[in-house]
């Protein structure tokens, strides 16, 4: 088979995959945490509407998310004088705000059923709002970690919008799933089959992590 004789281009490509789908769920972890928690914790007046949107956002196709990434980082948008258009980086921050409102809604919406019993437990314990976030981040954990691995899910398996602003460029910014696509419309499909079943033992690999992290939490 072909995919054989070029192993140092597939590694390239596993690299690239995984390189993009963990950094940008780290980054919309780290905003949908921040943000989420103290979204679910508060309330406020457009929060039903704040809840709206976020659902929309949660369903919106890649392909739309890749080409509003598209239209910011082209040479007339705002962002094109920075010349990330098909690169890497390019790619997370299409996949980020893809992922970013899955692990925003989720940790809000787990944290709103939860959060407000915890906080009042440290209220009445003189605690301080950091103590309180901190008391919620550790009790909350394993939800948390559920939002993150639904934000991951979907990162890795994202073809629409990282061909977009990425290009599929080979060798630059050729993933695992822009491969498979590629392969099939070229009628390869041993070579996608292949790609294939490594990225479902990658993805069975990091998710099996991760519930065995949301385990130990939870024990």
């Amino acid at each position: 088979m072909d995919i054989f004789n070029n192993l140092t281009e597939i590694r390239g490509i596993i690299y690239m995959s995984l390189f993009v789908s963990i950094s940008s769920t780290l980054i919309a972890s780290l905003l949908g945490i921040s943000l989420g928690i103290p979204a679910a914790l508060k309330e406020f007046r457009l929060k039903k509407y704040l809840i709206r949107i976020t659902n929309t956002l949660m369903s919106l196709p890649p392909v739309l998310m890749g080409l509003v990434t598209y239209l910011l980082l082209s040479r007339n948008g705002p962002l094109g004088s920075l010349r990330l258009l098909f690169t890497p980086t390019a790619m997370i921050l299409a996949q980020t705000l893809l992922i970013f409102p899955i692990i925003f809604g989720l940790v809000m919406s787990s944290i709103s059923k939860s959060g407000s019993e915890i906080k009042r437990n440290c209220l009445s314990l003189g605690a301080n709002n950091m103590d309180i976030i901190m008391t919620i981040l550790k009790e909350s954990r394993a939800q948390i970690l559920t939002s993150v691995t639904a934000g991951y899910g979907r990162a890795i398996s994202e073809v629409g919008a990282v061909m977009m602003v990425g290009g599929n460029i080979k060798g630059y910014t050729r993933v695992m799933t822009t491969y498979i696509a590629l392969e099939t419309g070229k009628g390869n499909f041993s070579n996608a089959i292949i790609i294939g079943v490594i990225l479902l033992l990658i993805s069975f690999v990091i998710n099996f992590i991760l519930l065995k992290l949301q385990g130990s939490d939870v024990s």
